[in-house]
């Protein structure tokens, strides 16, 4: 799948994510990248960087955006088809989301997003 087929279903993940839930997503961007950075597992599929909602205080002044970053590479080697990277990305996305509101990955594991 090309990186421009790739971003549309990212883009359409984040479409998917609730208006009541967007609106409280502050300074996030979404960022593709073909692959983790160095020292991360090579099967990493999205990462969440950036201080989640639920730990900042009145003393964190204007900081460059969080960042999300969802892998293009693992999430192509991890999914047999189309239709499992368009539930998988879904999921990184949502997971990933979930970050910035800081639920943890146990709580995302009990949800069904991980």
């Amino acid at each position: 799948m090309d990186a421009e087929r790739f971003d549309a279903l990212v883009d359409a993940a984040l479409d998917e994510i609730p208006d009541e839930i967007a609106r409280l997503v502050h300074n996030l961007v979404v960022l593709v990248e073909d692959e983790p950075p160095e020292g991360e597992p090579d099967d990493l599929l999205g990462l969440y960087d950036g201080v989640a909602l639920t730990q900042r205080d009145a003393t964190l002044g204007v900081e460059l955006p969080d960042r999300i970053f969802i892998f293009r590479g693992p999430l192509l080697d991890f999914c047999a088809d189309e239709a499992e990277l368009v539930q998988e990305v879904r999921i990184t996305v949502v997971h990933e989301i979930a970050h910035h509101f800081g639920i943890d990955d146990e709580r995302l594991h009990e949800l069904g997003y991980a």
